[in-house]
């Protein structure tokens, strides 16, 4: 009777052993540090700036949660496969902020000297059309492409105001629109310069 009550006895407190040590405990310090991580990411403008790397951060931790999931509902929690995507998450978005501010830099050191670029061919334009032939139908054109240059310059100074408020993307977009733009009637008059003094 004592050999069976101790038999009993010692059963029960394995089973308890095995119990605690399969029910891991959730790792709340490694999720909030993932998390931390992504708000850091997007504090800096990561969605932005590098949009599909900070997407795939989202996905992993997504993924992870979902796994953080499985586990609460079974009897014996296995959280070691959750820790170590965890962790990698937290990398993973670490990194994708390092990559979203050197990016903000580039787009902000693009939109500088687009905008440069685009009010030096403005002026270098305005300059060709005093010297591009006026004839009958060329005063037309000469006058349309004034207008055109005149829309530019404010088209610029649009980027510059949208440069001054943040919205760096925005100010390169605009940018890039408007140096088109003077590039072609660039390309236009110095061809009608040349054929005129190729007829001379």
């Amino acid at each position: 009777m004592m050999k069976n009550k101790l038999f009993l006895g010692l059963a029960a407190l394995s089973m308890s052993a095995i119990l605690f040590t399969s029910c891991a405990k959730l790792p709340q310090a490694e999720i909030d540090a993932a998390n931390a991580a992504i708000d850091s990411a997007k504090a800096v403008q990561a969605d932005l700036y590098v949009p599909a790397n900070f997407v795939a951060v989202q996905d992993s931790m997504n993924a992870v949660m979902v796994e953080v999931e499985a586990q609460k509902s079974k009897l014996f929690k296995k959280y070691t496969k959750v820790s170590e995507g965890l962790a990698g998450v937290t990398a993973l978005a670490q990194e994708v902020k390092v990559q979203a501010v050197t990016r903000k830099e580039e787009v902000k050191v693009e939109a500088t000297n687009t905008i440069a670029e685009t009010t030096t061919l403005i002026a270098t334009n305005r300059e060709l059309l005093k010297k591009a032939p006026k004839g009958k139908e060329g005063a037309a054109a000469l006058a349309a492409m004034k207008d055109e240059l005149d829309a530019i310059e404010v088209a610029v100074a649009e980027a510059t105001a949208t440069f001054d408020a943040g919205d760096l993307l925005g100010a390169l977009d605009k940018a890039k629109a408007a140096k088109d733009k003077a590039t072609s009637i660039n390309t236009e008059l110095n061809d009608v310069i040349a054929k005129y003094q190729a007829r001379r």
